[in-house]
């Protein structure tokens, strides 16, 4: 710990929140990203240089962003800049290029932190280009959201996006002894509460200390994991329905349905249901899981998938989740196959490529005389009369090859119809052999 952390700790600066009072003074002091800031890292090199670019910290909540950014200023002495893009508009970041070029003009340069910058629209990001460009600015921008989704390319070229990490439980502890360092005593939690307080946290360090605040404001008594609970309020999930965070959930609890862990299928499934998400969202993609990954190999999966919707919508929430872990739970331990799934893009190709073929006359039905005589439904097999109840007739047009589309794995009750279909294979060789005999 940095002698100006020491002294800044020792002043205890009363009346301030303890995450302020616990804000880093220096950038060695700055706990959970080691891998911008330790030898070697992004951030390293550029102080080391004597440099820095423009940056985008892309990060969950409580990982530093703004503290960085701060400490960042000041090491490479730059005029530190804040704005928010919740609170600002046109006006706010004219006002602040106008001051910047000033402070150029007299030989001073800028870094403006644009809090939320995913916040701004097109428009106005293209606003920070020229100034970016023309070192008016050295741009650092802090976004919680997929910068890829949400910031123009244009500026994205010109900025170095950098990834801070959520905070582990090694961090975390970090700023624990930190605080009751500050504090001079040790946070009163019983240890099954202490335990709950790191994960109660969710790797947001300021939410973290803003709870050890509330805790020991509780008196000297050591609270267990009820009286914890019952003392602050939980972290809302870092969620977002409408941005990356949905697809990343969703994606996940897809491919572990489809990896059959079950466990793992059940924990996101709740993570999403935790963070807000709609239930007839998750259910939706069930259904096309149970065709698209499962298909064939157990037919019962669709109709498991259905039978939860249904139970959703007639029993509501919380109760009709129950039907949805069920099908999860059903969905993540059935066979898997993507037979049928691409069976039908083959088929859907072929279809494109062959589309301008008539069907065979044969199999047509001729219900006026001209079509009769024009050889409609001529020599059409009646598969029920055959002998095996299988005519081993040609079915494609008649200007096309045979394809085959559908090829079951050997899992599950596609194993059946693999047999099924060798059958009849064999039958309509053995027919074709006939005729040609």
């Amino acid at each position: 710990m940095s002698d100006l952390f020491q002294k800044q700790v020792a002043e205890n600066h009363a009346g301030r929140p303890l995450a302020d009072r616990l804000r880093p003074a220096v950038l060695t002091d700055v706990v959970g990203q080691d891998h911008l800031l330790k030898e070697g890292g992004s951030l390293y090199r550029m102080i080391e240089a004597g440099w820095l670019a423009s940056l985008i910290f892309w990060g969950p909540p409580g990982t530093g962003k703004t503290t960085m950014a701060r400490l960042l200023a000041e090491k490479v002495d730059l005029h530190f800049e804040q704005i928010s893009a919740v609170f600002s508009g046109v006006a706010d970041l004219r006002k602040v290029f106008d001051a910047a070029k000033i402070r150029k003009a007299n030989g001073r340069s800028t870094l403006l932190f644009v809090d939320e910058i995913h916040r701004f629209n097109k428009s106005q990001q293209d606003g920070f280009l020229p100034f970016v460009e023309d070192g008016t600015i050295t741009l650092v921008g802090a976004t919680t959201e997929n910068p890829s989704f949400e910031l123009n390319g244009a500026l994205l070229s010109r900025c170095q996006v950098l990834v801070l990490e959520r905070h582990t439980d090694q961090s975390l502890q970090v700023l624990l002894d930190r605080a009751e360092q500050l504090e001079e005593r040790k946070v009163p939690l019983q240890e099954t509460a202490r335990s709950a307080l790191f994960q109660l946290a969710d790797g947001d360090g300021r939410f973290f200390l803003n709870m050890v605040e509330t805790v020991f404001r509780t008196g000297d008594k050591p609270l267990d994991a009820e009286e914890l609970a019952a003392a602050i309020s939980k972290k809302a999930p870092a969620y977002d329905k409408d941005g990356e965070g949905h697809y990343n959930l969703i994606s996940a609890l897809h491919k572990s349905l489809r990896g059959s862990d079950v466990n793992a299928a059940l924990y996101w499934f709740t993570r999403m249901l935790d963070g807000g998400e709609d239930p007839l969202y998750i259910l939706r993609r069930l259904v096309r899981f149970a065709v698209e990954d499962i298909g064939m190999a157990d037919p019962n999966a669709l109709v498991q998938a259905n039978s939860a919707k249904e139970a959703y919508q007639f029993l509501g929430s919380p109760e009709g989740e129950l039907a949805i872990a069920q099908s999860v739970i059903y969905l993540a331990t059935a066979p898997k196959s993507n037979a049928a799934y691409r069976a039908y893009k083959d088929a859907a190709k072929s279809a494109r490529k062959n589309g301008s073929f008539m069907p065979p006359k044969h199999i047509l039905n001729a219900p006026t005389g001209m079509m009769k005589d024009m050889g409609y439904g001529k020599d059409y097999a009646y598969d029920h009369d055959t002998r095996d109840g299988f005519s081993g007739q040609n079915y494609f047009p008649d200007g096309m090859k045979r394809e085959d589309y559908y090829n079951p794995v050997s899992r599950g009750f596609e194993r059946d119809i693999q047999k099924r279909l060798d059958y009849w294979a064999g039958l309509r060789l053995k027919k074709n052999q006939e005729e040609k005999d």
